[in-house]
């Protein structure tokens, strides 16, 4: 089945994994429990790598730097049909959000398991999406559209300070400065300039109003190609650092049953106004008073969606692949239930203790921490060696509890577990935010790590103290008090302290 708006559905049993490492494994195993045979594709660094062998078939597609293969629109769809595959999943990041090579694939015939390219391309232009979604009634960070120098310095000082100045195209924090005097302003434009021009080519920037103290929350989106859209809840995306997550969950601490409904609605409005189809995530800001504004739409599958499916029990990337194939929608909005609470730590090869420099070499130990409610999805073994072409990532490690509290509890356990040797990595920066008492107590917003975090800084906090308050936020926010436990020391183990937390929230 073919639509008018340039999406091309229809059913299909070969589909190619354009992308690495340990999305491209979740891709795989996803398509062979619905049973598609798959194809990989590969450069000369990802020779020997787990989606190589996992995959049906693989083929070799360039040398190591992104540029020269994954990037390259042509190698894809050559490989597309040398291999016979009717279909190409892009993953993220590489070629997931580039509108030509979604449009290229459907002038081939070859089904792109995601959104239209028009819808893409609408969405991927946050000025148009500005536009787009404010028509459509959601609402937006205050701020000023593209112009020149001078009207941006203008419009400043009309709209005041703090604010931010950002790259029209691209994402992931680059060709973006913020502001915080008038004096500012000039030389931030032109930093963004130059930055947005050298990443993305394009070098268009806008203004937007500075949050003080948000939260960064986002909703998940399904919808299919016979006008059904719905949402799954929402995700806590706050703590990151220079713009990169760095952890997320799901629920969100400061989120209701209200405030989710509302995002949810002006969510599905703004997949809606773009005719999308397929996964999605919309990005909001939600200030202090629990206003909530669009950010951007990630036209994509998420890195950080393994949260969504553990709480709601859909596998989100099985879903696109039935979208993609023309089949509706098996759940409605009133079948979403969110269970549980889940947590995701993005595992890097970087040393948090030296400013988070990035750390190459060859993995000589890994050990994956195991158990109930622990999930791992990687795409590293012993031997293998982390390289500079690509993103730091190297696991993603995903805890599931019935509260908060069990969540923590088991992510603290499966981090202990966790032994990688070779390189260095962030894990002993996820165990100390894991004792972290504003942490526990939901007290964090987008600035926190960059600004109130410090690897060498311990929280000297009684523990039993630590957690008479957690339990009282936790109650303010009308939560149970065993959604929050006591923070235990990095380097013990936490189990000593197992004791005085139960007789506590007895």
């Amino acid at each position: 089945m073919t639509r008018t708006d340039g999406l091309l559905t229809k059913k299909f049993d070969k589909l190619l994994i354009a992308n690495r490492g340990e999305i491209a494994m979740r891709i795989l195993r996803a398509a062979h429990e619905l049973g598609i045979e798959t194809v990989a594709v590969y450069s000369d660094a990802d020779r020997n790598a787990p989606h190589v062998r996992y995959a049906h078939e693989a083929y070799h597609i360039g040398s190591s730097p992104a540029r020269d293969s994954y990037l390259v629109i042509d190698k894809i769809l050559d490989v597309a049909k040398k291999s016979g595959a009717e279909a190409v999943h892009p993953g993220y990041g590489f070629l997931a959000e580039r509108a030509e090579f979604a449009q290229a694939c459907v002038d081939a015939g070859i089904v792109f398991v995601g959104p239209p390219a028009a819808a893409i391309r609408t969405m991927g232009d946050k000025q148009t999406a500005r536009e787009t979604v404010t028509a459509a009634g959601v609402p937006v960070v205050p701020g000023a559209p593209v112009g020149t120098d001078e009207e941006l310095i203008a419009a400043g000082n009309e709209i005041g300070f703090p604010l931010l100045v950002k790259a029209s195209a691209g994402g992931g924090g680059k060709g973006m400065r913020p502001v915080y005097e008038a004096k500012d302003l000039p030389d931030a434009i032109a930093a963004a300039r130059r930055e947005a021009q050298a990443a993305f080519g394009d070098g268009t920037v806008y203004l937007e109003k500075m949050i003080v103290d948000g939260r960064h929350i986002e909703i998940q989106l399904l919808a299919d190609s016979h006008g059904n859209t719905l949402y799954l809840g929402e995700r806590e995306c706050s703590l990151q650092r220079r713009h990169q997550k760095l952890i997320e969950e799901s629920p969100s601490f400061v989120v209701d049953e209200d405030l989710r409904r509302r995002m949810g609605e002006v969510a599905v409005a703004a997949a809606k106004a773009v005719d999308y189809v397929n996964a999605g995530t919309i990005e909001f800001l939600v200030d202090k008073e629990k206003n909530f504004y669009f950010l951007e739409m990630n036209t994509r599958l998420q890195v950080e969606h393994p949260v969504t499916e553990l709480v709601t029990g859909v596998d989100i990337v099985q879903e696109m692949l039935r979208i993609a194939r023309g089949r509706k929608l098996r759940i409605t909005q009133d079948d979403v239930q969110m269970k549980g609470w889940a947590i995701e730590c993005r595992i890097n090869a970087e040393d948090p203790y030296n400013n988070y420099l990035p750390s190459t070499g060859t993995i000589t130990t890994s050990r994956l921490p195991t158990g109930p409610g622990v999930r791992v999805d990687t795409g590293v073994f012993p031997g293998y060696e982390v390289t500079p072409y690509y993103d730091s990532m190297i696991s993603k490690l995903i805890c599931y509890g019935e509260t908060r509290g069990e969540a923590v509890l088991r992510m603290r356990r499966a981090l202990t577990e966790y032994r990688i040797m070779g390189v260095k990595t962030n894990i002993p920066f996820h165990q100390h935010m894991m004792d972290s008492h504003r942490f526990l107590t939901g007290q964090f917003d987008t600035k926190f790590v960059e600004e109130r975090f410090s690897m060498n800084d311990r929280e000297a906090t009684d523990h039993l103290e630590a957690a008479i308050l957690a339990t009282l936020v936790a109650h303010r926010q009308g939560q149970q008090a065993s959604q929050i436990m006591a923070p235990g020391e990095r380097d013990t183990s936490n189990w000593k302290y197992l004791g005085r937390w139960e007789r506590l929230r007895r």
